[in-house]
């Protein structure tokens, strides 16, 4: 077998095996030892990482590797922003706080009995979407604070507002928007028919408890199908959401060909919502461990397309997520760049030693590319929440006094 060849990254083509570089990996934004490099953006971000590496000239690899999928930005033309993120901010955080009081009432009725609002549903989704379109990254920093007790009707907001930045990126127009944010704050109503006691068991459920959690898909859909005026979508959805493509989902077992593609952005996004919250039984993920499970997962649980199309959308650093610097200073991403996600604009607010900065100061990474901004700003790793002391909502009110 042949050794793997070192050199610089002059001599770095499309094709190539990476299999080491000149620096520990942990310092970059590759989450895998080794990948194949699918085209020129690749050997842009390797070059803003290291001068030389090792590639294996035998290796076949598989397309698509996750690294790549991360932080490459998509084919598509990007949709633009029509507003500063700071102006998003003040005027969505009451309407948001609004949203996640009425996503609690809606769910708390249908437990009590009532009918669901889908008119105060559709209004709900209709203020999320001229958010996302204005701006996407508010209200994606909106959706990482949460309250530990409210679980379900924030997962179901955060799953609406998801999937309208998803559709966004895959070029949906207004009114398959709201459809689609539709489906995401009613795919899980059926959970107010099972028991909160089996909801919010903190150990494993028995055999039968399990068969009452799973039976909401079926809840929902009866739910939804008794209520007027929507679309067939949001009761697929509903039903569907954890069916897999291999046939091994519940409640029907279907195939990948019986699946709707509405129903397959639905599953991606509520499985990566789910996994990046703290749950009764499980610690949050980070993005990238989230992400990562999904490419993972791909074909078989996930569609392949549109698991590479959701990881495009959030990118490595995603708004709100708390990053450490190469160098060692600590921030917490403000927005993302799209055309280049791993180069996020930061709000640095710990030093090197991990203290608070006398003064935050805000740094775009895609300077780096300029050479406005050191390299030691490459953003190193992401952290969990809470990591260093640091909480996305902590930093709400920044955006509100902030000038720009």
């Amino acid at each position: 077998m042949a050794e793997p060849k070192k050199i610089h990254i002059d001599e770095l083509r499309v094709g190539m095996f990476i299999t080491k570089l000149d620096r520990d990996w942990l310092d970059t934004p590759f989450l895998l030892q080794g990948f194949v490099v699918e085209d020129r953006d690749d050997i842009d971000v390797v070059a803003e990482f290291c001068e030389y590496l090792w590639v294996d000239e035998t290796k076949k690899a598989q397309r698509h590797s996750f690294d790549s999928a991360v932080i490459r930005a998509s084919r598509r033309e990007t949709p633009q922003t029509q507003t500063s993120i700071y102006k998003e901010h003040r005027s969505m955080v009451r309407a948001f706080s609004a949203a996640r009081i009425e996503s609690k009432s809606m769910l708390n009725n249908i437990r009590f009995g009532n009918a669901i609002n889908t008119q105060n549903a559709r209004a709900t989704v209709k203020q999320c979407v001229d958010s996302i379109i204005r701006h996407p990254d508010a209200l994606l920093w909106m959706a990482r604070i949460r309250e530990s007790q409210e679980y379900t009707a924030e997962h179901c907001l955060n799953v609406s507002i998801l999937a309208i930045a998803f559709g966004r990126h895959l070029g949906f127009d207004r009114q398959e928007l709201e459809q689609i944010g539709l489906c995401g704050l009613l795919h899980d109503v059926g959970k107010m028919r099972v028991p909160l006691d089996i909801i919010n068991k903190p150990e494993a459920l028995t055999d039968k408890e399990m068969k009452m959690m799973r039976s909401h898909t079926v809840h929902g859909r009866n739910l939804l199908m008794s209520t007027p005026d929507l679309m067939h979508g949001v009761i697929d959805s509903a039903y569907c959401h954890h069916e897999r493509l291999d046939g091994t989902g519940y409640p029907r077992k279907l195939k990948a060909q019986n699946i709707s593609r509405i129903t397959r952005i639905i599953t991606i996004v509520d499985a990566y919502d789910a996994m990046t919250a703290d749950r009764v039984y499980d610690k949050a993920k980070t993005t990238t461990e989230a992400l990562k499970i999904i490419y993972d997962n791909r074909g078989t649980q996930f569609d392949d397309e549109l698991a590479l199309e959701f990881i495009k959308t959030i990118g490595l650093y995603p708004a709100g997520c708390i990053v450490e610097l190469s160098a060692g200073y600590v921030g917490i991403v403000i927005e993302c760049n799209p055309k280049a996600r791993h180069l996020p604009v930061v709000l640095v607010v710990l030093d090197k030693e991990k203290k608070p900065m006398p003064k935050y100061r805000e740094v775009n990474l895609l300077d780096i590319k300029s050479g406005r901004v050191p390299k030691h700003f490459l953003v190193k790793k992401e952290w969990k929440n809470g990591t260093f002391g640091l909480f996305t909502r902590d930093f709400q009110d920044y955006f509100l006094n902030a000038k720009s």
